[in-house]
Order: structure tokens, then C-alpha cells, then sequence
């Protein structure tokens, strides 16, 4: 998708290193907040764009997504927003799988000359290795990162390319050399882990299965797609896959993931259930999660305007030392 806010970028009229114009879409919301929140209630507008993507996001089996923006040099994983069971308290909101973010962030800064460094914006914060948990950075609901992991079962991660918030075009060509190898890789890492189908004991591909790691339980339970097909993103290791069909007991079974991928695709392991499976007692299409806060059990902690604020006077004591 080559832009999310077209209109937004058509308002940009002189490109600068502000926020000035263009961060909203053409009805002024910031597409970047107008996603379900787990966390808290998002009673926003849900904007054609927004919309769009979250239709798209049901019409194929995402894995792996990046989104793209400017402002900051830095790899931003999830969580966006958080509560105390997300860590919270100790100013971060870690997610199930964040070994796999922190690598994924990892793998992307560390190819990237300048954004390694993590210090290469002026009046901006400092990110170790230049990359960072979102909660850490400034907490924000309604963020498209935790859409996708939350609901769309699509592993994401927000990547900072430019100081400037809107650079001009003619910088295109450098920001693409800079990027290419980060790009290139971390595209790659859609082959982490372990992939299959899974079957009852009559052959037949099952869909809607909950298929997940023991003691990596998400919110909204990870399921098969129409077709029984699975794709679990892990790092090298051993783990326990628990598969769950309704109306019977889980099955446990093992799977190693090797240290390299082979030969560009995750290790793949179909599951035989040694049981006969209804399938008419299964959803013909997946029952997504309800998109309200899945964590509303347990009280918010998301200060998104406190810290929005405190960039913001940041950058104009600059401008008035300066």
C-alpha cells in the first residue's frame, strides 16, 4: 500500500521537518489513532481508510507488516498502549511475543547506517540501537500496530525513517539506499517459525482452529484460516503448540525451530488431530474477536496527550533557544 493518507500528503504543499500540515486525513483525524483499541474504548469516527485496511486485513492471512513513517529515526514495536499486565508500571507494554518484536525491530535498525545509532536526531530522544518499545516511547490508543497483532494475527512494527516528519521527494533515492538492506532482511523474517495445516484424523483441513504456543497466549486466540493453515513467527527454540478444537480436549504437540530457515520458508509441521472433527460445528469464516478493549478487565494506563504534549514544548524551546 503506497499511502494510507493520500490526502493527507496532498496537503503538504512545502515539505518541512514539522507536523504543520498532513498528518490528518481530508475529515482532520489521525488515521494512526482511529484503529479498536485493546486497551481502551476508541470512540473515534472509524474513517473510510481506516476501514479499508481493516477489511483487507480479513481477505488474506498476513503474517509479517511494517508501517512507514517519518519524524523520527527509530524501530517501534508493540505495544502502542498498555495496562499494569503489560508491564505498564515499569514504562513499557511487552506483548506475548515480544523476543520476536525486539528481534524484528533489531533486525531492521541494525542495517540501517544511521538509524543504528540511535542518536542522530537532533531534539529528539535518544533510542539504544535504535529501536524501541511504542509504550516506552509515548503511549498512544487506537495505533495500527496493535490492530494487526491483536486482530489480524499479522505481526507489525512502526519504522521511523526521517528525521524530518515530510522530507522532499528528491530525497527519495537516498532514504532508499539507506533502507534497502533493513527492508530487504526484515521482509525475509516472514520465514521464522513454523507453518502447516491442521488436520482431523480424516484428512480434512480444519479452519477456525485456536493454534498457539503454550505460554504465549494472546487476547484474541490466534486461529487457522479457511484452508487449516497456520503461521506462528518464533525464534529458534523449542516449544509446545497447543491446538484447540471446540468440543474436544487441546493437543499438545513439539516442534524445534532449527537456528536458519530452509531454504526461505519456516519449518513446516501439518497437525494430524487422532480425532474426527464435525465440521459443520466449526465457523465457516474466522470469528474475529469483538473490537472493544479485550484488556477492559483491567485499568488503562495510556497517556497518549501527556507525552504528545511534551514533545511538542520540547521542540518549540528549541526553536526559541535557537
Amino acid at each position: 500500500m503506497p499511502s494510507m493518507n493520500p490526502d493527507g500528503f496532498e496537503a503538504v504543499v512545502k515539505p518541512d521537518c514539522f507536523y504543520s500540515n498532513g498528518r490528518e486525513n481530508s475529515n482532520y483525524y489521525d488515521l494512526n489513532r482511529n484503529f479498536p483499541d485493546a486497551f481502551e474504548l476508541n470512540n473515534v469516527s472509524r474513517q473510510p481508510e481506516t476501514a479499508a485496511v481493516m477489511e483487507w486485513l480479513k481477505t488474506e492471512t498476513f503474517v509479517l507488516s511494517a508501517n512507514l513513517h517519518g519524524g523520527a529515526l527509530v524501530a517501534s514495536y508493540p505495544f502502542d498502549n498498555g495496562v499494569p499486565a503489560t508491564g505498564t508500571l515499569y514504562s513499557r507494554s511487552i506483548t506475548p511475543d515480544d523476543d520476536v518484536f525486539q528481534y524484528l525491530a533489531h533486525t531492521y535498525a541494525s542495517r540501517n547506517p544511521t538509524m543504528k545509532k540511535g542518536d542522530q536526531c537532533k531534539t529528539k530522544m535518544n533510542f539504544p540501537n535504535g529501536i524501541t518499545n511504542g509504550y516506552s516511547w509515548y503511549p498512544l490508543k487506537g495505533g495500527m500496530q496493535d490492530y494487526n497483532y491483536i486482530w489480524a494475527q499479522c505481526f507489525e512494527i512502526t519504522l521511523e525513517l526521517s528525521c524530518c516528519k515530510y522530507p522532499h521527494e528528491e530525497k527519495l533515492p537516498f532514504f532508499w539506499n539507506k533502507n534497502k538492506a533493513s527492508l530487504i532482511e526484515y521482509i525475509k523474517q516472514v520465514h521464522l517459525g513454523v507453518k502447516g495445516q491442521v488436520f482431523d484424523q480424516n484428512g480434512n483441513p480444519l479452519p477456525n482452529v485456536i493454534v498457539e504456543v503454550q505460554n504465549r497466549k494472546h487476547i484474541c486466540p490466534y486461529r487457522t484460516n479457511k484452508f487449516g493453515e497456520y503461521y506462528l513467527l518464533l525464534l529458534p527454540g523449542s516449544y509446545i503448540i497447543n491446538v484447540t478444537v471446540p468440543g474436544h480436549d487441546p493437543y499438545l504437540t513439539n516442534v524445534v525451530i532449527p537456528e536458519k530457515s530452509q531454504n526461505f520458508s519456516a519449518l513446516k509441521k501439518d497437525i494430524l488431530l487422532p480425532f474426527r472433527v464435525q465440521l459443520d460445528s466449526i465457523p465457516v469464516s474466522n470469528p474475529s474477536c469483538s473490537k472493544i478493549p479485550l484488556y477492559s478487565d483491567l485499568p488503562s494506563q495510556s497517556e497518549a496527550t501527556k507525552p504528545s504534549l511534551f514533545l511538542f514544548l520540547v521542540t518549540v524551546f528549541h526553536i526559541f533557544v535557537k
